[in-house]
């Protein structure tokens, strides 16, 4: 094995500890609810309290890592994630362990920014061609492994073994890092933007909680309301900020770039309704069709079938029609496929939600490689660290967004659908707050319960599905824009005071621009597999 292959070995398997762990404990929520007594609000918040910090964090993490060496930040942070997830062990309330998920997101947030910036940095460029795709391919796929995996374990023992499986791989990725992973930074990254970091952590923290807790006081209370302009006064804030400051965390310049506010929001309506739709569905296939866990995670594996395929074969089909057409393809396959999931019944045959699962997965695989790559391409080599960490910000984001609206959107659906005739007060305030406590009644609470569940799966999936369908529209504006500029390249000041021309099809790493016939000859700024 070579150099940079055993390099990206190591980088995916810290990428496969981090985002799995996004979603190997959605499998175990309805035996982790009846263990721990969490309520609906709080399995939103044990899933989103490590999705949510892993965005908010990713920017101060993938400047770290160009400042201080993503080998040794990627250390540090795989380091973390092993004492947090082990910690969990310990843990028995629910708020306690919406801490230590807590402690994870801010590890992971080290981790994942370290890991694409490695491949785009440091490997050469016939072989960063199929880091990406790789890379791209499993930051999907390893979702769907890590509920494959929660499934198996849960088979013979609880819901605790899913954190030691956790820190079992972090453990693996950071021997292999240690050995394998070269030492790559770039000390001219500038001051670090505390402020903008502060700024950007309140405005989506404060917007989240708000999405989160809407079911429980209330989409019009004045509290959520109220959050919500908050959440978003405090990030146009950061916006303003990040515009008047020599050397941001984020150059806000950058999304007048059309490919890479078109990557950018492809990535982020994907990852809203791929972890919103797995965070809802897994609990379909348990709370409503009765299946195991192993079970329940088999029956996603399509998906994966789907994605990564899609995301390998994405370079040759966007060289073949185009990056433009190939994104609009992918995103209608996804709405599409969104749609027909979220009009399932409680009997559907599983033929038909495999198909749906594949198409699903095809469409966000043939999408996530040209936006992945259009992201890191409008950013020269030296600051690869933070062109990776907004391409892991988008994702991250769009997830912990999709967990909250989506779950939100669940949730309250199912309080106003439920009924509890004949139980008690205090019963019938448990069966609200949990579908694990409604369906252990029996009887027709529990046929209600399942029923208040179906309605709010079909509302919160559509809501997915138009989410998807009205960023595709704009994607591909967006995109049409960027092919279509033929003006000289604008000069983008980076941190640290030094310009670049930046955000041009053709564009090598360092800023420089390619002669005109080769950018002309060029299908797309995207990294194509020879």
């Amino acid at each position: 094995m070579n150099t940079h292959r055993a390099a990206l070995v190591a980088v995916c398997l810290a990428l496969t500890a981090v985002v799995s762990a996004v979603s190997s404990l959605m499998v175990a929520l309805p035996d982790l609810a009846r263990a721990t007594g969490a309520t609906q609000t709080e399995l939103s918040w044990i899933v989103d309290g490590y999705a949510l910090t892993f965005a908010a964090l990713l920017l101060p993490g993938g400047y770290l890592g160009d400042r201080l060496g993503r080998r040794r930040v990627l250390l540090g942070g795989l380091t973390l994630f092993v004492v947090a997830t082990l910690a969990t062990v310990a843990t028995e309330a629910p708020a306690a362990l919406i801490g230590v998920r807590v402690a994870m997101g801010v590890a992971a947030a080290l981790v994942m920014p370290a890991t694409l910036s490695t491949i785009t940095a440091t490997f050469p460029e016939a072989e960063r061609m199929r880091g990406v795709a790789v890379w791209t391919g499993l930051a999907g796929a390893s979702a769907v492994l890590g509920l494959l995996g929660s499934g198996l374990l849960l088979t013979w023992w609880s819901w605790r073994s899913i954190f030691l499986l956790s820190s079992m791989i972090g453990c693996i990725a950071l021997l292999a890092s240690w050995r394998n992973v070269p030492e790559s930074h770039e000390p001219r990254t500038g001051r670090f933007d505390g402020v903008g970091a502060l700024l950007a952590v309140a405005g989506l923290g404060i917007g989240v909680y708000s999405i989160i807790e809407a079911p429980t006081y209330g989409w019009s209370a004045g509290r959520t309301v109220g959050g919500l302009v908050a959440g978003a006064v405090v990030l146009t804030a950061f916006v303003l900020w990040e515009r008047r400051i020599t050397a941001p965390l984020l150059d806000v310049r950058l999304f007048r770039h059309g490919g890479f506010t078109g990557g950018t929001l492809a990535v982020s309506a994907l990852f809203f309704l791929f972890f919103g739709f797995v965070f809802v569905f897994v609990q379909y296939l348990q709370f409503v069709r009765d299946w195991s866990p192993l079970v329940t995670a088999c029956a996603v594996l399509p998906l994966a079938a789907g994605l990564m395929p899609g995301a390998r074969v994405a370079p040759h089909l966007v060289a073949r029609f185009g990056l433009r057409p190939l994104c609009a393809a992918g995103m209608t396959l996804v709405a599409g496929a969104m749609c027909g999931l979220a009009a399932l019944g409680d009997s559907t045959a599983y033929w038909l939600i495999a198909v749906l699962l594949w198409v699903l997965g095809t469409g966000m695989g043939w999408t996530m490689t040209p936006a992945t790559s259009a992201i890191t391409d409008a950013l020269p080599r030296e600051q690869q660290g933070v062109a990776s960490a907004m391409n892991d910000l988008a994702r991250e984001f769009g997830g912990a967004l999709g967990i909250a609206v989506l779950g939100s959107i669940l949730s309250s659906t199912y309080r106003a659908r439920l009924r509890t005739p004949g139980l008690p007060q205090p019963a019938a305030g448990k069966a609200r707050e949990s579908v694990a406590a409604a369906t252990h009644f029996g009887g027709s609470v529990a046929q209600s319960a399942r029923d208040a569940f179906m309605a709010g799966m079909h509302h919160a999936l559509f809501t997915g599905a138009g989410v998807v369908a009205l960023c595709g529209v704009l994607v591909v504006a967006l995109l049409r824009s960027w092919a279509g500029d033929d003006t000289p390249p604008r000069r983008l000041r980076l941190a640290g005071g030094q310009t670049t021309r930046a955000g041009r099809p053709g564009s090598r790493p360092g800023g420089a621009e390619a002669p005109r016939a080769v950018r002309q000859a060029r299908p797309s700024p995207l990294l194509l597999d020879p």
